[in-house]
């Protein structure tokens, strides 16, 4: 049987990137997913589409996760359509990157409502429907480790902000049986991140492994988390970045 068989999971941000092939992993590993998207409506219904041609349900939701109210009302219609929770993957995420001294206050503030409070948020009303079992997976950077370029120092910061959230959750939540952990990934090709140009270039030279990873690599950690044989796994940041760290 697939190892995540009757599982229900909410992905947030999951209609392309990293997310959609969060969403398409589990799916195949035999979950019902629900995916939030913020405006690409069509890109999300095709993503869901996919999802359920493995067999499993899935839905696509419209929320914003710097929005409170929509995102756990996002939380509540997952449970409601898909009969329960068990996996929340806190996906969504932005990266805004300027100059420090031209860093402009709202972007800060939109990058700590989701890249941080999108999290707790999610997670807190995500936990009320969750059993013996659960497994809260947040998608982080491992930015929070290394930052080699100019701009990126609110960014690391708020996905720095994850690995001790991560851990003070694992405590949290462990004696309620519901795991926590974090995972950091390097460059990975996506439209945000394409793995062509002068910037893929600077990376790759700092990389043990000179290529950018594919958005399934990432989606494979993540359905090792979310299922059985991750069961004593809590409070980890799981570093897959091909040596950008090392």
């Amino acid at each position: 049987m697939p190892t995540l068989a009757g599982k229900r999971a909410l992905v947030t941000g999951g209609s392309r990137g990293i997310g959609a092939a969060i969403v398409k992993r589990l799916a195949r590993e035999g979950a019902h997913v629900a995916l939030t998207y913020v405006s690409r409506k069509e890109q999300a219904e095709e993503t869901a589409a996919v999802a359920r041609s493995h067999g499993g349900k899935s839905v696509a939701i419209q929320a914003d996760s710097g929005d409170i109210k929509s995102l756990v009302a996002a939380v509540q219609r997952t449970v409601s359509e898909l009969d329960g929770l068990d996996i929340l993957v806190n996906n969504a995420g932005v990266a805004l990157i300027a100059p420090f001294d031209e860093y402009r206050l709202e972007d800060f503030d939109r990058t700590v409502e989701v890249n941080i409070r999108s999290v707790f948020v999610a997670t807190q009303a995500a936990v009320r429907y969750m059993q013996t079992g659960g497994r809260i997976i947040n998608v982080g950077s491992c930015n929070a480790e290394r930052m080699p370029f100019q701009g990126g120092s609110v960014y690391a910061m708020s996905k720095a902000a994850l690995v001790g959230l991560a851990k003070g959750l694992a405590r949290d939540l462990g004696p309620r049986g519901i795991t926590v952990n974090n995972i950091q990934p390097g460059p990975v090709d996506t439209d945000m991140n394409p793995a062509i140009g002068e910037f893929a270039d600077s990376l790759r030279k700092l990389m043990a492994i000179p290529r950018y990873a594919e958005p399934a690599e990432i989606a494979a950690m993540v359905a090792w988390l979310a299922g059985p044989e991750a069961g004593f796994v809590t409070g980890a940041s799981l570093t897959i970045d091909g040596g950008f760290t090392a």
